[in-house]
């Protein structure tokens, strides 16, 4: 009988692994660029049916500004004797006014100048709430008591009367006035929301862990306790927008704002004077008004689902409601 060889150590090894390990994760396909994942907020937002339909409006309310030049039928400023007080038509899809202006061509062109003006003030009311709004809460001492100071003195100070007293005394009357206006009042408001929330964040184990580790100021800041607040920053950002285009169109309406640029408040305004209603021209005013308050609607659902992205209990309301409804709904069919 032949002895049987015990298997040593290299024979064991080369019968229990297999020649070649196969990769852990498949490899990424050539030529083909791997997508970035969404942020977490984003991707909430664009699940919340409210925030997204109110994404898509106001997309398609930019599209129509940024294209306004080429979508435009006629000059928003021709006078036409011919055609004044003309009725919604195929020629003039939102009628005429009482000069024969085209207020299809008015709307259109309107909504670049009435969304710049929001999106301009709601841009500076976001970067000096954030700024001062972090820094004091994060600087702590007399940065923080100046910080202080300065929101409450601009908190008292009431927007819509400082721009009605400004406008009235200024010889030229521009947008970047009520951009500078309504910038600087409205970030008091957004800096003492931003300046408590940084103070939460501030004391947090991550933020301590990041000062133990050595990192620098900035790197705390911007790595650390604002990518923690983006929604909330969004949200003000939301909220400083539509109330400009709203505080805007309100002063264009009462005759002080500028009158050499198409808005939604001028066309309003001059429909007002020209006693349109009166008249039976209901058109002057359905329109414009219908763009302004369609772009205003979209900004609220937006902001409300950015609110359900910032406070959780509201998404487990949200999901709590849904469930009711689905039982309730499975028990009917049944």
């Amino acid at each position: 009988m032949s002895q049987i060889q015990p298997l040593t150590v290299d024979v064991l090894e080369q019968e229990a692994l297999p020649a070649e390990l196969p990769p852990l994760t498949a490899p990424a396909p050539k030529g083909r660029l791997r997508r970035a994942p969404l942020p977490q907020w984003v991707r909430l937002l664009l699940s919340n049916p409210k925030s997204r339909g109110g994404l898509i409006v106001l997309g398609a309310m930019i599209v129509v500004a940024v294209f306004a030049p080429l979508i435009a039928t006629h000059d928003p400023n021709a006078f036409s004797l011919i055609d004044s007080r003309q009725s919604p038509s195929w020629n003039h899809l939102f009628g005429t006014t009482d000069q024969g202006a085209d207020i299809f061509s008015q709307v259109v062109l309107g909504a670049r100048t009435s969304l710049i003006l929001g999106a301009s003030a709601a841009l500076l009311s976001t970067v000096l709430a954030t700024t001062f709004g972090i820094l004091g809460a994060y600087a702590g001492g007399w940065i923080d008591d100046v910080v202080n100071f300065v929101t409450n003195v601009f908190l008292v100070i009431p927007t819509i009367p400082l721009l009605v007293v400004v406008s009235g005394y200024l010889k030229t009357r521009g947008s970047l006035t009520m951009i500078l206006i309504i910038g600087l009042t409205l970030a008091a408001l957004e800096a003492r929301i931003l300046r408590g929330q940084a103070l939460s964040l501030r004391n947090r184990d991550f933020v301590q862990a990041a000062k133990v580790a050595g990192e620098s100021t900035p790197r705390i800041i911007f790595g650390e306790i604002m990518p923690n607040m983006v929604s909330r920053i969004a949200a003000g950002f939301v909220l400083v927008f539509y109330v400009a285009i709203l505080t805007a169109a309100g002063l264009e309406f009462l005759g002080l704002g500028d009158m050499q640029h198409t808005s939604w408040g001028v066309t309003l305004y001059w429909a007002q004077v020209n006693s349109t209603v009166l008249q039976g021209e209901w058109w002057p005013f359905l329109f414009p008004g219908l763009a302004l308050a369609t772009t205003v609607a979209a900004l609220v659902f937006i902001l409300a689902g950015l609110d359900e992205v910032s406070n959780p209990r509201l998404r487990v309301e949200r999901t709590h409601r849904r469930a009711w409804r689905s039982l309730l709904l499975g028990k009917g069919r049944t």
